[in-house]
C-alpha cells in the first residue's frame, strides 16, 4: 500500500507540473492568411491578438470578426492538442495504473 501512495504522490507531482508547463507555453493559431493571429495559453487563456490592417476594413468589419473567431479557434486546438500531449500519459497511467484510484485535486 506504501508503494501505491508513493508513486500515486509522483504522479500527482508530474500533474501539477505538466499542468503548470501548460500554463506557461503559448501557442498560437491564424486565420486569413495570417492576417489574424491569436495567441492562447496551453490551458486555453487568451494571450494576445494581433491583427494585420490590411484586415480591417471599415467597410467588412463582419470578416475580420469572422477571421478572429477562426484564429482564436485555431489556437484554442493548438492549446488542445499541447494538452494531450503533456497529459495524456498521466491521465492515461492515473486511470489504470493505480485501480482507479482518484488524487486529491483530480
Amino acid at each position: 500500500m506504501q508503494q501505491i501512495m508513493e508513486q500515486a504522490q509522483k504522479m500527482q507531482q508530474q500533474l501539477m507540473t505538466a499542468q503548470q508547463e501548460l500554463a506557461d507555453a503559448e501557442v498560437t493559431g491564424s486565420a486569413g492568411g495570417g492576417l489574424v493571429t491569436a495567441t492562447v495559453s496551453g490551458s486555453g487563456e487568451l494571450k494576445g491578438l494581433s491583427i494585420d490592417p490590411k484586415a480591417a476594413d471599415p467597410e467588412d468589419t463582419e470578416t475580420l470578426a469572422d477571421l478572429v473567431v477562426a484564429a482564436v479557434r485555431d489556437a484554442n486546438r493548438a492549446a488542445q492538442e499541447l494538452q494531450a500531449e503533456k497529459m495524456g500519459p498521466l491521465t492515461g497511467a492515473l486511470g489504470g495504473g493505480l485501480g482507479g484510484l482518484s488524487l486529491p485535486g483530480m
